[in-house]
């Protein structure tokens, strides 16, 4: 379970798979008003998991920061 607030991301871009620095995440599709049922993902032993929405493939890499995706902007700054 996720011990602190958990990002958001997006795939706006129609990528088949996002690299990510974190392994517990949520998954929206795209941005509103494109967005599906934003739905957490936890990859426990794993280094990747597939969003069952969007089938966005998720996968963690070490040299993502916590806060960036690749390809960039995939984040979503729940704050703004």
């Amino acid at each position: 379970m996720a011990a602190g607030l958990v990002p958001h991301f997006a795939n706006d871009k129609g990528v088949e798979k996002i690299f990510v620095g974190v392994k517990e995440l949520q998954c929206m599709g795209a941005r509103d008003p494109f967005d599906h049922p934003h739905v957490f993902l936890d990859m426990g032993g794993d280094n990747q998991v597939l969003c069952p929405y969007c089938s966005t493939l998720y996968i963690h890499d070490a040299r993502v920061g916590a806060d960036e995706s690749d390809p960039a902007g995939c984040i979503v700054d729940k704050a703004a």
